[in-house]
């Protein structure tokens, strides 16, 4: 019998910051591939928070030392970075038909253009509305106080948000 072919994932984004959603979608793709790389890009339209060294260091953290999670940072194309570590597939949260409209058109591009294949997780009703720009402008309007954050984003990137942000 032949030995099995590790099969890696990535889930890339720019994950500024990281969410309970993301968690979520972490914690699904371990259970379907052997390995989950999670990369953190860097994305032109948008200007970050925080750092790129942040945010791969609060996924680290939160993430703790699971061994078939490995959190790197990455630029240029994510179809390159897939192909330049071997990975079959890249794993993407859908949240809504806006995202799977978006994302359906990244994916045949990625497809065609690189060959690199596309697996599509809905998100749970519980982290379906949950988006990394919908937190920061909460957190922006002095929402990191309203003492119900930590159902939207992990409390270690609350204590983060606050000392980014202030209290």
């Amino acid at each position: 019998m032949a030995t099995p072919k590790l099969r890696t994932a990535v889930f890339a984004g720019t994950f500024d910051p990281p969410t309970n959603g993301h968690l979520d979608i972490i914690e699904r793709a371990r259970r379907l591939f052997d390995k989950t790389v999670v990369a953190v890009g860097r994305n032109p339209e948008k200007e970050p928070l925080f750092t790129e060294d942040e945010r791969v260091a609060m996924l680290r953290e939160l993430l703790g030392n699971v061994s078939d999670v490995e959190v790197v940072s990455y630029n240029g194309l994510t179809m390159d970075f897939v192909r330049r570590i071997n990975a079959a597939v890249i794993v993407k949260g859908i949240r809504d038909g806006d995202d799977l409209r978006s994302e359906l058109q990244q994916a045949n591009v990625n497809k065609i253009a690189g060959g690199v294949e596309t697996v599509f997780l809905f998100t749970t009703d519980m982290t379906a509305l949950i988006s990394s720009t919908l937190i920061r402008q909460i957190c922006e309007m002095g929402g990191l106080n309203s003492g119900h954050m930590d159902r939207l984003i992990p409390a270690l990137v609350v204590d983060r948000m606050k000392e980014k942000l202030g209290d």
